[in-house]
C-alpha cells in the first residue's frame, strides 16, 4: 500500500483539478492586490482575528452584562499596563482588537495590539498609555465603576508578573533585540531625552537618567519590572 501511494500520487495530491483555477484566481485577483499598497493593507486587516476596538466599544460593549463589562476593564487595565512596559505608543481603540472567546456559558475578553509604528518613538510617556486616549473614554469609566483601586493594583501586579516571566523564559532572544535597538537610532534625541526624565521622575532609577537610546531605556525597564518581581515590590510605579 506504501509503495503504490509514492509511486502513482492521487489527482488530490497532484492538484490536478484546482491548478488551473488557482493559477487564474492568483493571477487575476491576488496579485492585483499585492501589489496595490492600500488594497494590501486592507487585505490584511480583514485578516486579523478579533473586533477592532472602536467599533466593538460602539456597538458591543453596550450589549454586554455587568459581568464582561467588568472582564474588559479587567483586560483593560492589564492592556494599559503592557504598552506602557514596552513602550507600545497611540493605543487608540482602532489600533487595537478585542477577542471574545467563548467558553461553554460564558465569554472570555482579550485585548491585543494590532498597530506597532509608535513602539519606543514618542518621548511623552501618556503616549504609552492607554488610559489618556479620548477615544478610550468609555472603557476608563468602566473601569472606575466596576474595579475599586485595590483591584486595579492586583491586576497590575499580575500583568507585570506575567512580563517578568515572560522576559525571563525568553531571556536570549530580549537580550537579542534589545541589542538591535540599542545599535539603532530608532527615536530622536529630543524624545529619549524626555521620555528618560518623566520615568525617571517616577522611578528614582538612574538607569532610566543615563539612557541616551530608546532601547536603553525599554531595557531599563524590562530589568526594572524583573527586580521588583523578584523583590515582590510589583507597585513601586502606578
Amino acid at each position: 500500500m506504501s509503495d503504490y501511494s509514492y509511486k502513482h500520487p492521487s489527482n488530490v495530491q497532484l492538484n490536478k483539478g484546482h491548478k488551473h483555477t488557482d493559477d487564474f484566481i492568483t493571477k487575476k485577483y491576488i496579485l492585483k492586490m499585492l501589489r496595490d499598497p492600500q488594497k494590501l493593507k486592507s487585505l490584511i486587516e480583514e485578516h486579523i482575528a478579533g473586533i477592532p476596538g472602536d467599533i466593538f466599544i460602539k456597538d458591543y460593549l453596550p450589549k454586554c452584562t455587568d459581568y464582561q463589562k467588568s472582564q474588559i476593564a479587567k483586560e483593560f487595565v492589564k492592556f494599559n499596563e503592557r504598552c506602557m512596559i514596552r513602550l507600545l505608543g497611540d493605543m487608540r481603540s482602532y489600533n487595537y482588537v478585542i477577542i471574545p472567546t467563548h467558553d461553554f456559558d460564558q465569554v472570555v475578553y482579550k485585548i491585543r495590539a494590532i498597530d506597532f509604528d509608535q513602539q519606543c518613538f514618542e518621548g511623552n510617556l501618556k503616549v504609552y498609555r492607554p488610559q489618556f486616549f479620548r477615544e478610550n473614554k468609555p472603557v476608563m469609566r468602566l473601569v472606575k465603576e466596576k474595579l475599586d483601586p485595590k483591584s486595579v493594583d492586583q491586576y497590575k501586579i499580575e500583568e507585570r508578573s506575567i512580563i517578568a516571566k515572560r522576559i525571563l523564559s525568553s531571556e536570549a532572544r530580549t537580550k537579542k533585540i534589545l541589542k538591535c535597538m540599542i545599535s539603532g537610532n530608532i527615536s530622536s534625541k529630543e524624545n529619549i531625552k524626555i521620555l528618560s526624565k518623566q520615568i525617571y521622575s517616577l522611578t528614582r532609577d538612574s538607569n532610566f537618567k543615563n539612557a541616551n537610546k530608546m532601547g536603553e531605556i525599554l531595557k531599563a525597564s524590562f530589568n526594572y519590572v524583573l527586580r521588583n518581581y523578584e523583590n515582590h515590590e510589583m507597585l513601586s510605579v502606578n
